[in-house]
């Protein structure tokens, strides 16, 4: 058992039920949490046959506080007292256990891919008529809607794609993953069922609270108002496009919860990475971090910040960046990190042929199974009968002989694969180069392996870098060109301090003044306004970023 850090404590022994636990990234709140769960069951707070209810955003959050929680309670008490799940599992259950009393089939066919990403695909939708009835559908049903009221308000938007693709759910019996939250408040609604879940669950901790929707929050406080724990960090809110509302859910929480534990010490990043995330904290609204062992950095870490002439100088400094680390110590892991994989593409291109380890988080990472299987789909694709196809969905289905699949878990995420597949084909690529994307794998490949780590910026929240390389800082890029109002620039913000959090020994934050658009023009860019508030920190430029190196204790940060 990991022994707890002074703040970790506090949150074990808190007596009280309501508790926010503010825990920026690196400072140990996935222990914290741990330890929460346990100090409730050792008090006799939760006595069977009540629980403890712990809610994820995503199965890969669910199932690491999961493993985390058994450093910290018995098989036999995890099992008797304990409920794991992410918000999407929850609400299934409450459909399928209580649908009828709100009068909904329990029976609905259960989301098992991005089916309304599907539909769009099957429509031949471009990206930005895709994005808009993706958006539409997923804010017309974060209200307790039930199906008339979610159609009249889809007739009334205008959009004849998502009401053509609502109308053919409802037709086909089938909910999606904006359903499930929607129907889930429907039947909470009901006192005789909000009672069943109060009772049954004694307390409620809520993982990474920064990014509850409103529905969402609205879903957790009639199970759990007033006996929860949240924590998380408001400078990690960076999921506004999925309805989250940072700053409204802050200050909701803080007025349901009367103790607040603020962690202040962070045990993942060098003092100079820190240095950089504090800069950013008066527009991100997050707290200021120190290190927890602030010596045991060597050199103290490193931050800077370089402007090149071209993109193509930038790319090529990231990947000598990579090649100095990597040739020093090869069990290293470095991330280059944009804000969209569009202005990454000069790194992705350098990368191909630099004799790196290199490893795309937008490729297909597939298990063993559905590798084979797509693989082999792959040697008979012509992509030009693909693209030709009335239905391209169910012509990759066919193609890979979708129906004879018998494994639930193995249908899922062939359907995943060949909608990735199918968007690779819309960008121009064979099925060669497809197949040569394909790595064999599950997604904790991709967080343990060495070398050189290709992303974006949402992607990589949660996850940690020995050394990050923040590319393509240019106003319109960061902050977004569509962030026009306060509250959106503000995200754009906290996007950045997520990006650099992800750093632990340096980070290195770049920027170009011409950079070519895809249609091959070259565009004057100014650096990203975030530069003035970065100058602050302990800021180097491409000479210092070459001294640290030449001076490094490198078998110090192996040590480290």
């Amino acid at each position: 058992m990991v022994t707890p850090t002074a703040a970790q404590q506090r949150v074990r022994d808190h007596e009280g039920l309501g508790l926010l636990v503010v825990a920026p990234a690196g400072c140990g709140k996935t222990e914290a949490l741990g330890f929460r769960v346990a100090g409730l069951l050792e008090r006799g707070q939760v006595v069977q046959p009540r629980r403890v209810l712990v809610i994820t955003f995503s199965n890969r959050a669910r199932d690491n506080i999961r493993d985390r929680l058994k450093d910290y309670v018995s098989a036999n008490v995890m099992r008797d007292s304990v409920s794991v799940a992410n918000f999407h599992g929850l609400s299934a259950r409450l459909i399928r256990a209580h649908g009828q009393v709100v009068g909904i089939d329990p029976n609905l066919i259960l989301p098992e891919s991005d089916w309304v990403g599907e539909e769009c695909q099957r429509r031949g939708l471009d990206w930005n008529p895709r994005r808009a009835v993706e958006d539409l559908l997923r804010r017309t049903k974060q209200e307790a809607a039930d199906d008339a009221t979610v159609e009249q308000a889809l007739i009334a938007d205008g959009n004849p794609d998502a009401l053509d693709i609502e109308h053919q759910r409802i037709a086909e019996g089938r909910l999606t993953y904006d359903d499930l939250p929607r129907l889930a408040e429907l039947i909470l609604a009901n006192d005789t069922v909000a009672d069943l879940y109060r009772n049954h669950f004694s307390a409620v901790v809520v993982d990474e609270f920064q990014d509850l929707t409103p529905q969402q929050l609205r879903i957790v406080n009639r199970i759990g108002f007033g006996k929860t724990t949240f924590a998380g960090d408001l400078a990690q809110g960076i999921y506004g496009f999925a309805g989250a509302v940072p700053a409204e859910v802050d200050r909701q929480v803080r007025a349901e919860c009367a103790d607040v534990i603020e962690f202040a010490e962070s045990h993942r990043s060098s003092p100079a990475v820190l240095s950089m995330v504090n800069a950013l904290s008066g527009l991100t609204g997050g707290k200021d971090l120190t290190s927890a062992v602030p010596d045991s950095w060597p050199g103290g870490g490193l931050a800077a910040g370089i402007k090149f002439n071209s993109a193509e100088a930038e790319a090529d400094f990231a990947i000598k960046f990579a090649q100095t680390i990597l040739g020093k110590i090869s069990s290293q892991r470095i991330g280059v990190i944009s804000r969209t994989a569009n202005r990454r593409r000069f790194v992705d291109a350098a990368a191909s042929s630099s004799g790196l380890p290199v490893h795309r988080w937008d490729d297909g990472v597939l298990d063993t199974d559905t590798a084979r299987i797509v693989k082999s789909m792959l040697t008979r694709l012509r992509p030009a009968d693909l693209l030709a196809a009335p239905d391209p969905v169910q012509f990759l289905r066919d193609l890979a002989d979708f129906d004879s699949i018998i494994e639930p878990d193995i249908r899922k995420n062939v359907v995943d694969a060949l909608g990735w597949c199918l968007d690779r084909v819309r960008e121009g690529l064979d099925a060669k180069r497809i197949r040569a994307r394909i790595k064999i794998g599950d997604e904790t490949t991709l967080l343990s392996a060495p070398g050189l780590h290709l992303l974006s910026g949402h992607v990589g929240k949660g996850q940690q870098f020995d050394w990050v390389v923040v590319v393509g800082a240019e106003d319109g890029v960061i902050p977004d060109f569509r962030a026009t109002t306060p509250e959106t620039k503000l995200e754009e913000a906290r996007v950045l301090s997520v990006m650099i959090s992800r750093a632990r020994h340096g980070v290195v934050v770049t920027c170009s003044r011409q950079v070519p658009t895809l249609a091959g023009r070259v565009r004057s860019q100014e650096h990203s306004p975030f530069f003035k508030e970065l100058k602050a920190a302990s800021f180097t430029n491409l000479a210092g970023v070459e001294s640290f190196f030449d001076s490094l204790n490198w078998g110090a940060v192996e040590a480290r």
